[in-house]
């Protein structure tokens, strides 16, 4: 996927407003899908914008912008038209049709799975893209004849009396049932280490919000992580998690997860599901956002829209404005009780911001006692590597237990306690 099309093509963006509604809302969306062929390695030539009262069926647009786009196409040499909505099969077809030439259509979800192929490096990642590619293509599958190769999948022998476009589907439908088996095994394991993770004890933190809000920079100041940090969109796809040790003494985990965007296709969601995961299992979650971005508060509202969707809208949130030594003649950034304004580059507000994540570990725990037999000191152990001890006391019935715990040490040494 590395050898894309779209690697150092001019392409024309198309958007559509309608009528009566906000024309610069449309530029900005072409704004972001400008950003996203950037990442992807194009340039973006012109932008067409269609304000119409209502999607035309056949082609989205009407047929003068049609022409429109056709007339720079052939003036230009321009061989990629990118429109910032999802296209069905049959308007692709269509629009390339009138277009006429090489001139290949694609919509937004397409653009995004195509970096998410660029910036895929863990085989679970890179499996989880071509899914989610084939899911998308399948349907879109016209007989184009280098799609598939595209895709990185040969045609399989035909069946005697199969047309190439039903042994072309019949292949990617292989494909898929092959890639989600072996997805599904990854999961298990995903969800082995998640279980062991738990066992821990330690508060789980995953950090989310809009791509590139500096998500990553923020893991890497905390925790010398080390994760690949770039100025692009969606330059982490792969989950990773480390420890912090707060000022406190405790521990928790963080995990790095991939970033949001707008119109952020379902079937993206739904191919990352594992990964995502993350942001479900967490305890606490931090919302990265880009504070020297305008649109700052709609990026917010996407990231919350998503966390709904992954169903974990319930849990405590930090949110985190980031990038705040950037800021224009000191422009004062949100601040609040669960609100911090942070530089992950210079440092700026990171004490301030370990405090806070103290306080909010803290909010749920409680102090308990236990009784734990003889028969199982391993548990005083992990208490000790987990969790505040404040007093153990060796009596005949047991070890007896003064400590902190969170809701899921109340849940893993429930058996044990004797008193709040």
């Amino acid at each position: 996927m590395k050898d894309s099309d779209i690697v150092k093509s001019d392409a024309i963006l198309v958007g559509i407003a309608e009528r009566g509604s906000d024309v610069p809302e449309c530029d900005s969306s072409l704004d972001e899908l400008e950003r996203l062929l950037d990442t992807a390695g194009g340039r973006a030539f012109a932008r067409v914008i269609q304000v119409k009262d209502s999607f035309d069926p056949r082609t989205c647009i009407g047929s003068g912008k049609v022409k429109e786009i056709a007339e720079l196409c052939t003036n230009n040499e321009i061989e990629l038209v990118i429109f910032d909505f999802e296209l069905t099969p049959a308007q692709i077809r269509n629009l390339e049709g009138d277009i006429g030439g090489d001139v290949r259509v694609i919509d937004r979800s397409m653009l995004i799975l195509d970096i998410f192929a660029l910036h895929a490096t863990s085989g679970e990642g890179k499996l989880q893209v071509e899914l989610a590619q084939l899911r998308y293509s399948a349907p879109r599958l016209m007989g184009h004849g280098t799609e598939l190769s595209r895709l990185g999948g040969g045609i399989g022998t035909r069946g005697p009396g199969e047309t190439k476009l039903e042994s072309d589907r019949r292949h990617m439908k292989e494909k898929v049932i092959a890639l989600e088996k072996r997805i599904a095994e990854m999961e298990h394991n995903r969800a082995v280490m998640r279980a062991q993770r738990d066992r821990s004890g330690l508060p789980k933190i995953a950090l989310v919000g809009y791509t590139n809000a500096g998500k990553s920079t923020l893991l890497n100041a905390l925790t010398g992580a080390g994760v690949l940090s770039e100025d692009k969109l969606f330059a982490t796809l792969d989950p990773t998690t480390r420890k912090l040790e707060l000022p406190c003494g405790e521990s928790v985990l963080l995990t790095d997860t991939v970033g949001f965007i707008r119109k952020l296709p379902h079937h993206l969601v739904k191919a990352f599901k594992s990964t995502l995961d993350e942001v479900v299992y967490a305890d606490i979650l931090l919302i990265i956002s880009d504070v020297t971005d305008p649109e700052v508060a709609e990026h917010i509202e996407v990231t919350r829209a998503v966390i709904e969707e992954l169903g974990a809208s319930d849990k405590p949130v930090i949110y985190v404005y980031n990038k705040c030594d950037m800021l224009d003649g000191g422009v004062p950034a949100p601040e609040g009780d669960n609100t911090v304004a942070i530089s992950g580059v210079t440092g700026q507000g990171i004490d301030r911001l370990l405090e806070v994540i103290e306080e909010e570990i803290h909010r749920f725990k409680k102090k308990y006692s236990l009784l734990i037999p003889y028969s199982n000191q391993s548990a005083v152990s992990a208490l000790y590597n987990s969790y505040t001890v404040l007093e153990v006391n060796y009596v005949d019935e047991g070890i007896a237990v003064d400590v902190i715990l969170d809701e899921r040490g109340r849940g893993v040494y429930g058996k044990y306690i004797t008193s709040v």
